[in-house]
């Protein structure tokens, strides 16, 4: 290979990589976005507003820079790929000078170029852009670390049982995040609030009418009542077992197994708390506050008058036809009132009931083709449809997101110990992350089946084992 092969290829590969810091930056934009329009809805004064107002300004511009950034370099990339193949193409085809070494050093590189991890938790980066992420000099520190407490380099004989926590690098942490809203399907959908401590927070309650009157009459006074929840944490996490063999792959193997695994195990948990959540050790979840028949615990004295939600906003929907079936449907979604909310709507189910939606509502194309009118969206009630497992066949669950309040608390940890599996010669990683939510009042959200059976209102979460009182001998 020629040097100015060589040196397209690494200009290939850094503006590559440049390219996936922007992508990086490029997905904080959307959180940023929804804090902001929280806080806009949140104003109330002109300075307030004036405030956020001049943040999506900011906002805005950064995007913009950024937009014109990845224009730049997606079309730098494009030309000197091009560049790259034409002398590729022209190079001589006898390679017998090169050396073995060399050949597969090349068929590596050409390999990493171009290809996009698709699987892990790199899933979707580019393979160039995650290696090059890391070597980071941090993440590089955070992952060497974690070797050094699995096992001893040196004839890789295992050292003194020794654990201890680490600190994530942030670039690590965005991803974290990042990885866990694509887990969980749900925390995308529901109003996510980072709060620190335990929190209070205030509930604007029903708008009251303003009175007509005379022009130069007085003026009535108007009944406007706040009320407030109060948000604590818990934990949700776990700890995974990891061969130690697999600690002698590379860097980018360990950080790829280890960030997945802990990422799905704790979506998973989170979506299962926000639909049937307790409220003990863990968040209130929707259905669990549609289903209540008498005024809960929990329900503090600062907020709006408690009601039963369990007959209007939860039940069977059942029709002869498909188009009777659908209409009932239709009703029963309307008993989710749009309040508080910001007009945006889900739908969780499992796979079988949305292959059963899709069979009731297959029709006829002018053309005479089959057309399934659910395209992971309820066709005329709006809202996207998530696939949930752990769902039963032919509950349907949603509303209006925005009514549900997820407060994301920060301090997440990871910690190792070579310890707890000696013998099983495991090398244990624990992480943790800490919610608290529940809806703000639950008469933004339904609960219906479309199977001939009531709603499920609860379903098995993980036993939490290490925590159960040992009985006594």
């Amino acid at each position: 290979m020629s040097l100015k092969q060589l040196m397209l290829g690494k200009k290939i590969e850094q503006r590559k990589s440049t390219l996936a810091d922007l992508m990086i930056k490029e997905e904080g934009f959307a959180t940023r976005s929804k804090e902001l329009e929280n806080a806009l809805s949140e104003a109330k004064t002109d300075e307030e507003i004036n405030t956020v107002e001049e943040s999506i300004t900011t906002l805005e511009n950064e995007q913009k820079d950024v937009d014109e950034k990845k224009s730049t370099l997606e079309s730098e990339i494009e030309d000197l790929e091009k560049e790259l193949e034409d002398l590729n193409t022209k190079a001589p085809s006898n390679t017998e000078n090169r050396s073995a070494n060399q050949q597969q050093s090349q068929t590596r590189s050409e390999a990493v170029v171009g290809m996009k991890v698709n699987k892990g938790f790199f899933k979707g980066m580019e393979r160039s852009a995650a290696m090059e992420m890391v070597k980071r000099e941090e993440v590089k520190t955070f992952l060497t670390n974690i070797r050094e407490r699995s096992f001893k380099t040196e004839s890789m004989q295992m050292r003194a049982v020794e654990g201890g926590n680490l600190g994530i690098p942030d670039v690590i942490l965005g991803l974290i995040r990042d990885n866990l809203h694509r887990y969980s399907k749900l925390i995308s959908k529901v109003n996510l609030k980072p709060l620190g401590g335990t929190s209070r927070m205030n509930i604007v309650g029903d708008i009251p009418e303003a009175v007509w009157t005379e022009a130069c009459a007085s003026l009535n006074e108007l009944d406007l009542k706040f009320y407030q929840l109060q948000m604590d944490g818990y934990k949700v996490g776990g700890y995974i077992p990891v061969c130690n063999a697999q600690l002698e792959d590379s860097d980018f193997n360990l950080g790829s197994e280890v960030f997945d695994a802990l990422g799905q195990a704790i979506g998973l948990a989170v979506d299962k708390a926000i639909l049937y959540g307790t409220g003990v050790k863990m968040p209130v979840g929707i259905v669990t506050r549609l289903a209540e028949t008498a005024k809960p615990s929990y329900w503090g004295n600062n907020e709006r008058t408690w009601a039963n939600l369990s007959s209007s906003n939860v039940g069977q929907v059942t029709g002869d036809t498909p188009a009777e079936l659908f209409a009932n449907l239709i009703r029963k979604s309307g008993n989710a009132k749009a309040n508080y909310g910001n007009g945006s709507k889900f739908w969780a189910m499992n796979e079988t009931t949305f292959t059963e939606l899709q069979a009731q509502l297959v029709t006829f194309n002018a053309a005479g083709a089959i057309v399934a009118s659910v395209n992971n969206s309820m066709p005329i009630i709006g809202g996207d449809i998530e696939i949930l497992p752990f769902m039963k066949d032919g509950d349907i669950v949603g509303g209006y997101g925005s009514h549900y309040i997820l407060a994301e608390r920060a301090g997440s940890t990871f910690a190792v110990s070579e310890h707890v599996q000696f013998i099983q010669d495991n090398t244990v990683y624990k992480g943790t992350a800490r919610y608290d939510g529940r809806p703000i009042s639950g008469n933004g959200f339904v609960a219906m089946n479309i199977m001939g059976a009531a709603p499920a209102t609860s379903v098995t979460f993980a036993p939490d084992e290490a925590n159960e009182a040992t009985p006594e001998v």
